[in-house]
């Protein structure tokens, strides 16, 4: 009886991770899903308020040319008693900048844990797994998990109207004025 050979396993898929705090709490978020990292005041210096019913951890929009950019408080997504961070994730593909308090370093995984079953509502949602760095175990986030589709819905039915520039008065008049002559 000959015994197959034993199989190398293949090099190990690694992944660049932010490693990221908000309060006391570690996360782990995929470094290719932040378009930019921001100071929260260079950000929410052009943001303008916004209330939506049950959506508290947005108050604030910045307008980015025809794009609109929701300020997610990452202490109150959450439920962490920290208060809002000083630093904004923008990430990519969504609407969303991330507020949080400190990167403590980038790093990668070669390794995502799936998600226990005790993770059993919209926590599930908001994490792809689990991963363990220095003997702790910490959460990555999912990027597209801060706003749900209900959520951007209603966010999107409370924002007000684009203010009018001054270029868009000018062209307005031009027009009104070119259609007196005619």
């Amino acid at each position: 009886m000959s015994m197959a050979a034993p199989t190398k396993a293949g090099p190990l898929r690694s992944e660049q991770i932010i490693l990221f705090r908000i309060g006391e709490q570690l996360f782990a978020l995929s470094s290719s899903s932040v378009q930019e990292v921001r100071s929260a005041d260079s950000l929410s210096g052009g943001a303008h308020e916004i209330s939506a019913p049950g959506i508290d951890k947005v108050r604030q929009f910045v307008r980015r040319g025809p794009n609109t950019l929701f300020l997610v408080s990452g202490a109150a997504h959450f439920g962490l008693s920290a208060p809002d961070g000083i630093l904004a994730f923008v990430l990519r593909n969504t609407r969303t900048a991330l507020l949080v308090d400190s990167i403590e370093k980038m790093t990668a995984i070669t390794r995502l844990q799936a998600l226990p079953l005790s993770f059993c509502h919209e926590e599930r949602q908001w994490y792809r797994g689990l991963t363990a760095l220095d003997q702790t175990i910490v959460p990555v986030v999912r990027s597209e998990g801060f706003l749900s589709d209900d959520e951007l819905l209603m966010l999107e039915a409370a924002l007000p109207p684009p203010e009018v520039t001054s270029e868009d008065t000018e062209a307005e008049s031009d027009t009104d004025f070119s259609e007196e002559l005619n």
